[in-house]
């Protein structure tokens, strides 16, 4: 058996996060760190990109993929609103370059150890704390102990609630014979995409240059769409739409995000911990995870490298969450046309602000600004509904949420 300060079990987004604030060289209280990974194979995620939006300078900066300082957004009709949210610019981060940045600091830490797991139970322990119960690769059974214990694999059940959608998506990194893209600007959100009845789709472009980008269609609905209908709609608007034919695939990505006012519960026992998605790290409007993760994870490493218990404040506000169900369920109702929405947004709100809303890090005053921005009659009536709608859960969960954002309403990761 294993035992340490801090355990953490899985190393996505925000199990690496954790790890990588914790066994920063200036700690105060040095700590004891597991990371407990899953085995290569169908339990470990598959590379992926993360997204999200700050100032110039930060941490990640030094390995992103790429980084925008233009947004565009396309409305149904094809025409486009640009904007330029300075100071905040558009990140791109890949998670192996992610990884590699974290495990050069986890490599260097004295008290850091990395073991490989299938995880088969977390919990407290019967003598206090927490413990990791899983198989090695011999399949022995393994125990790992800890004071505390944080697990950031996603919810294997959704909570009961009053809305759920699901942004269910699929990415193509893709390379044309031609310049076809504007390197200098990311399309956040297209509209040219058909609408499914309840929720909305859009195509999102982040071109690395002028012949290559990541190019994605995504859909805000109540169930995921088989392969095939993933392929042909990014096919038609790579071929149809951006006149980008003839192109290469060069690698995918898929991924199914939560998106639901049901409340994700912060702690699993008096010692065990959620982070991430499972921890309530994922916009519920919008899908950002990795903003979330780096609040959540900052928080966590505070409290405990202080030789505090760890607090887990929610990564968003109440009232931010309070706003989030009404547009879920106004969306899900079909109240609100969402293209027509979200472009409205984009043109009538200044872009910097736009952005901290959607983040859920905008003050007060800016988030009544851009309320009164939205459509107020439906969106009264949605709120003078939900307080008589019951919380339940879906009759068939989705498949394992994946933290990466696509765009703005379905931006993490974060996670």
């Amino acid at each position: 058996m294993t035992y340490a300060d801090v355990v953490i079990v899985g190393a996505g987004a925000a199990g690496l996060s954790l790890a990588y604030r914790l066994c920063a060289p200036d700690a105060r209280v040095p700590l004891s760190v597991v990371l407990v990974d899953a085995p290569p194979g169908p339990l470990r995620p598959p590379p992926r990109t993360w997204c999200f939006w700050e100032p110039p300078g930060g941490e990640f900066d030094a390995v992103l993929s790429a980084s925008w300082q233009r947004l565009r957004v396309r409305a149904a009709d094809g025409s486009a609103t640009v904007a330029v949210p300075s100071p905040l610019r558009y990140k791109m981060l890949r998670s192996d370059a992610f990884t590699a940045l974290v495990g050069s600091r986890l490599d260097a830490a004295a008290g850091f150890a990395r073991t490989e797991l299938t995880v088969r139970a977390v919990r407290d322990a019967a003598g206090g704390g927490g413990e990791v119960v899983g198989e090695d690769a011999r399949g022995r059974r393994t125990v790992v102990r800890g004071r505390y214990v944080f697990d950031s694999r996603p919810p294997g059940r959704l909570p009961a609630a009053r809305t759920t959608l699901l942004q269910h998506f699929t990415g193509w990194f893709v390379h044309t014979e031609r310049p076809v893209f504007d390197p200098d600007t990311a399309t956040l959100m297209d509209f040219r995409t058909p609408q499914p009845r309840h929720g909305l789709s859009f195509a999102y472009v982040l071109p690395l240059d002028a012949r290559t980008a990541l190019v994605e269609y995504t859909e805000f609905s109540r169930t995921p769409l088989e392969p095939a209908a993933y392929a042909e709609a990014l096919d038609h608007h790579l071929g149809e739409v951006l006149g980008a034919s003839p192109y290469r695939v060069s690698a995918t990505e898929h991924g199914v995000i939560p998106m639901t006012d049901g409340r994700f519960p912060p702690r699993a026992g008096r010692s065990v911990f959620r982070v991430g998605t499972a921890g309530g790290a994922t916009r519920p409007s919008t899908g950002y995870t990795f903003s979330g993760v780096q609040r959540q994870s900052r928080s966590l490493a505070t409290a405990l490298r202080a030789g505090k218990p760890p607090r887990t404040p929610p990564p968003y506000r109440a009232r931010s969450l309070a706003m989030d169900a009404v547009m879920l369920r106004a969306l899900d109702a079909g109240r609100v046309d969402g293209a027509a929405f979200f472009t409205g947004l984009f043109r009538s709100v200044p872009p910097a602000r736009l952005l901290r809303f959607l983040d859920g890090s905008a003050p007060l005053r800016e988030e009544l600004l851009v309320g009164l921005r939205t459509p107020v009659a439906p969106m009264l009536r949605t709120l003078a509904e939900l307080p008589f709608r019951s919380r339940r859960f879906m009759p068939t969960d989705p498949a394992p949420a994946v933290p990466h954002p696509p765009g703005p309403p379905g931006l993490s990761d974060e996670e």
